[in-house]
Order: C-alpha cells, then structure tokens, then sequence
C-alpha cells in the first residue's frame, strides 16, 4: 500500500517473535544485529513474514503469532498488552492506554512506552492517537501511521 514498505527487521528466538520494525525506522537494529542462532525455530519468522505480508494485502485483521517480550519494565509490559487489545480499524488515546495499564495518571510515561514497542504492527501501537484524533508520534514515521490507519479503513 502507498506510503508503506515491506522492508521489515524480524528477530525471534526459542520462545517466539521478539521484534519486527520497519527497516528505516528510527530505533531499528540493524539487520547484521539481529542474528540467528542454531536451534531457534525459523517457524516463527515464516509464520510473521506470511501474517506482515497477510495483513498489508488487507487479508488479515489479528495476527496470531507467538511472542516473546524479553525487554521492557512491567509498566512497558503492561502498555504493550493494553495495545493488543486495540482491535483493527479501531483507535484508542493514549490516557485510555494508561488507564488498562493501571496508571491512568501516566499518560506521557504511556506513551514513551508505546514508542519503544518491539513489535511494529503485530502489537498495534499506530492504533494510538491523541485524545482529539490527532496523528502523534509513531517511530517508524507519521506518514507510516498514516498508511496503517488507511490501510485499516479503506
């Protein structure tokens, strides 16, 4: 879809997916950093690449992945958990965020947390926009954001 690349970063271990960003986004490894070990399960890389792929094609609504969130206080945990229960085409603000997290005085702390989310797309943080529908901060761009909620409302 216009103003979205299919380029992504994908990293997984023994316990599932870890990471997906967009390959130019802002806080993206490497790909060269991200490597893969002997014994981890390529099942994992092949089930997201074909659910990414799924899901831009506009043929998937909820990505059914194993995930391994092995960083993140339990504050960004928390955060990250309140996002996957943003369903597609839908959107939340980020106070209503900081609520489910159990802290609905923290709504800045809420979403630092959103933008450090390890999971681009697969836990939905372009979902989140200002309390008066206004695109804020996303790390792989507003323009990607944009696409993301396009795509999710056609």
């Amino acid at each position: 879809p216009a103003g979205l690349t299919s380029e992504m970063v994908l990293a997984a271990d023994a316990q599932g997916l870890w990471g997906a960003w967009f390959a130019d986004q802002r806080d993206a490894p490497d790909a060269q950093d991200v490597q893969t070990h002997l014994g981890i399960p390529s099942h994992f890389l092949a089930q997201a690449m074909d659910q990414i792929s799924d899901y831009f094609a506009g043929a998937r609504r909820h990505f059914e992945l194993a995930l391994h969130f092995k960083s993140g206080t339990l504050f960004q945990r928390r955060v990250w958990q309140a996002l996957q229960g943003i369903g597609y085409g839908e959107t939340r603000h980020y106070a209503a965020i900081a609520t489910q997290a159990g802290h609905p005085k923290a709504v800045r702390a809420a979403g630092a947390a959103i933008g450090r989310n390890p999971l681009s797309i697969i836990v939905p943080c372009h979902r989140v926009v200002g309390r008066d529908g206004s695109l804020t901060g996303f790390s792989g761009g507003l323009h990607r954001k944009r696409a993301l909620l396009d795509l999710e409302h056609p």
